[in-house]
């Protein structure tokens, strides 16, 4: 069990090396899309925009849906604190069956509409047909994925992220080969499947992964797996964390589909250029976030405990961390730069776009390092609302109209991107305010 009252260097990186880990499983399964489809010999640039196109909209979808795994790892960690979490066991298989019937509501109703729903993103002709199709295989995996997160949560609350980075190797490593094998195909026994095996290959994986978390849930939480009623007296709480954090990742998603939308709007290649470069921003997002992950596994326990001078000690040393690790990504990538694009695409137009903006992606991932530290600890305090209202002007005071004033001078993924900073800048810049405002006196 990790001791939240030391907040050292080795305590830190033994719940954040694995939650990156973790993490970065899901941009992981994206960008090994991307990736090999990308450079398949049929219409590559099509289909790079399409997975790019389908791709973000069940990001999208996922982070609405998936924001109880914040609430419950808040609940789970704050009922730690004060040692009392046998007043939960039945918690946390009410939040997954939830889940469950929320996504399989959502899966049926964006099938029902994923004509129009890709239409909104200007895409028509061949992209919009393999959207389509990545889309409607892809989506079956909602409830798996849902469920993984839900366990996720658990675990996290209850200061663990072993046995979800276990399970993420376990995902990532399979979808790897099943994407190489089902989008190329085997000669004399497999046809290729193109965009429709990328999709394939991401929903097996989530199955397995599915599967191993539920084994582990059982055998490794003191939970219960069996639904019982009537609900926990906790439930209407984390609803209600829920329900901000959900109206939150709307606005977030307002920003990542408006982009998307405006990008396709300019032409295939930079619909394509614009995956690469989110596909990165995404992947580094979630390195990032194992360090926020301890700042929402670790702040909800000290709240439960009242020790809210190691609560400031760790936003401190998090911060420093999470921007020593953003600029190690950063020098890399650098280092690396033209190399990392020839590895999505050959397309010569795409790869001009993509290395043109490229360099505003890794200027700003210091900027993201302090926004998604203090997401974290926001989190684990319970602090939704707070999160739901600087998103609000974040986006709409922030993003759009940055990326209105960028179309109108038609600076296209240049806009998109300055969009992008100005939205991290208000993000992070508000959430330290927050924290010192409600916390510094509590130092002392």
């Amino acid at each position: 069990m990790y001791k939240a009252s030391k907040i050292t260097f080795k305590g830190i990186n033994k719940l954040a090396i694995p939650a990156i880990i973790s993490g970065v499983a899901e941009p992981l399964l994206s960008i090994t899309d991307t990736a090999i489809v990308g450079n398949i010999s049929l219409n590559p640039t099509e289909s790079l925009a399409a997975v790019g196109i389908a791709g973000s909209f069940i990001s999208a979808l996922i982070w609405v849906l998936a924001q109880t795994r914040s609430a419950i790892s808040a609940t789970i960690s704050k009922y730690l604190g004060a040692k009392k979490i046998d007043k939960i066991l039945d918690l946390p298989s009410q939040i997954i069956a939830l889940n469950l019937l929320l996504s399989v509501v959502i899966y049926l109703v964006s099938i029902f509409f994923v004509n129009a729903i890709f239409q909104m993103y200007n895409a028509d002709g061949i992209i919009l047909e393999y959207t389509i199709d990545y889309y409607k295989i892809r989506a079956i995996g909602f409830p798996l994925t849902l469920f993984v997160f839900s366990i996720y949560g658990v675990f996290r609350g209850m200061q663990n992220t072993y046995w979800p980075m276990i399970i993420s190797i376990v995902g990532v490593a399979l979808n790897v080969v099943l994407d190489i094998v089902l989008v190329y195909g085997i000669e004399g026994f497999i046809d290729p499947m193109n965009v429709k095996g990328a999709a394939w290959a991401s929903v097996i994986s989530q199955g397995v992964m599915a599967i191993f978390a539920l084994v582990l849930f059982v055998k490794k939480t003191p939970f219960k797996l069996k639904l019982l009623l009537p609900f926990n007296k906790e439930i209407k709480n984390i609803l209600s964390i829920s329900f901000n954090l959900i109206i939150r990742a709307i606005a977030l998603n307002v920003a990542l589909i408006m982009a998307n939308a405006y990008a396709t709007k300019y032409g295939d290649s930079y619909i394509a250029a614009q995956t690469i470069a989110f596909q990165i921003w995404l992947f580094f997002a979630f390195f990032i976030d194992g360090y926020s992950s301890v700042g929402n596994i670790v702040s909800g326990k000290l709240l439960g405990e009242k020790d809210y001078k190691s609560m400031w000690k760790l936003s401190v040393k998090l911060s420093r961390y999470s921007i020593v690790i953003s600029l190690l990504l950063v020098g890399v990538c650098f280092i690396l730069y033209k190399s990392i694009g020839s590895l999505f695409t050959q397309d010569s137009f795409v790869l001009e776009s993509f290395y043109s903006i490229f360099w505003i992606v890794l200027i700003m991932q210091p900027i993201n390092a302090i926004a998604f530290v203090f997401d974290g600890i926001f989190k684990g305090l319970a602090e939704a609302v707070i999160l739901r209202n600087l998103l609000l002007i974040a986006t709409f005071f922030g993003f759009v109209p940055a990326l209105l004033i960028g179309d109108y001078f038609n600076l296209k993924l240049y806009g998109i991107w300055i969009a992008f900073t100005i939205w991290m800048i208000l993000r992070g810049g508000i959430l330290v305010v927050k924290f010192r405002q409600k916390y510094l006196h509590k130092n002392t």
